[in-house]
């Protein structure tokens, strides 16, 4: 948060320095515009607290609470020097964490009733991911791994860097119960028989190649988790929620969600 706020020269607003006195207090209010599920409430407070400890912020809904238009999401009172230099910093922040949360919601209500559970993926902005993965949780969602060093996920690349998949195998025979292995073909799924990986991912199967391969799978004599992942959107989710499905993994979740628009207005005296 401090570093967003040197960003914007928070601490050198020449605007609020020239009209409004260092002394004057007042009050203000921070108000959706759409519906959607809230995130974000400690950046934003960080953001007031950052320049000015005395600042006193009161969430109204809390993180994961579902909002209406024109619901009051926060108050705030205190110096107005503060919280007119904060406003951007502390809406870019909510705005954007509750977009994602808002997003979230909506694939898991699409998913509801089948035990599936929607996954976030890597794709987050640098130097936000642990804010945007919170986000996702408040939204109903659950995290994939949260980083390189943890878990093991091969992806096509490292196949074809480690000379194929049966050399990929040979490689983490030792460590495949712990591992999720990404294919793209039956063929390449069938060859993981009799292998005890712990997790497969089904990347860019269509519908009827994602039957497939859960009818492939009920004749397995152990059954690894099932991840599905590659370009599923909202529109296509219900198809691939089927019987067998573990996980879904979504990339747009952090990487593509619009903001859930807000506005901060200071209360007349």
């Amino acid at each position: 948060m401090g570093r967003a706020l040197e960003e914007d020269a928070s601490f050198n607003d020449r605007t609020t320095r020239l009209l409004v006195s260092e002394n004057t207090v007042g009050n203000a209010i921070i108000r959706v515009n759409s519906a959607g599920v809230i995130s974000g409430q400690s950046c934003a407070e960080t953001v007031f607290r950052l320049l000015d400890s005395d600042i006193l912020y009161s969430p109204v809904a809390g993180d994961g609470s579902r909002v209406k238009p024109a619901d009051t999401i926060a108050r705030m009172s205190g110096k107005l020097t503060a919280i007119l230099s904060g406003e951007r910093t502390a809406l870019n922040f909510l705005q954007h964490l509750s977009g994602i949360a808002t997003l979230t919601a909506a694939f898991v209500e699409r998913v509801k009733g089948t035990g599936v559970v929607i996954l976030d993926t890597r794709k987050t902005t640098p130097g936000l991911r642990f804010l945007e993965k919170e986000a996702v949780v408040h939204g109903g969602g659950r995290n994939h791994r949260a980083n390189l060093g943890r878990y093991i996920l091969v992806k096509e690349n490292h196949i074809t860097a480690a000379c194929g998949l049966p050399a990929v195998l040979d490689k983490l025979r030792t460590n495949l119960h712990e591992a999720e292995i990404e294919v793209s073909s039956l063929d390449e799924l069938r060859s993981l028989r009799d292998r005890q990986v712990g997790r497969v991912m089904l990347d860019n199967f269509t519908t009827s190649m994602l039957t497939a391969a859960l009818e492939e799978l009920k004749s397995w004599d152990s059954t690894p988790e099932v991840e599905v992942s590659g370009g599923i959107n909202l529109d296509t989710i219900t198809s691939y929620a089927q019987k067998g499905v573990d996980f879904i993994s979504v990339g747009s979740l952090t990487s593509s969600a619009p903001v859930l628009n807000m506005t901060l207005m200071v209360e007349e005296k």
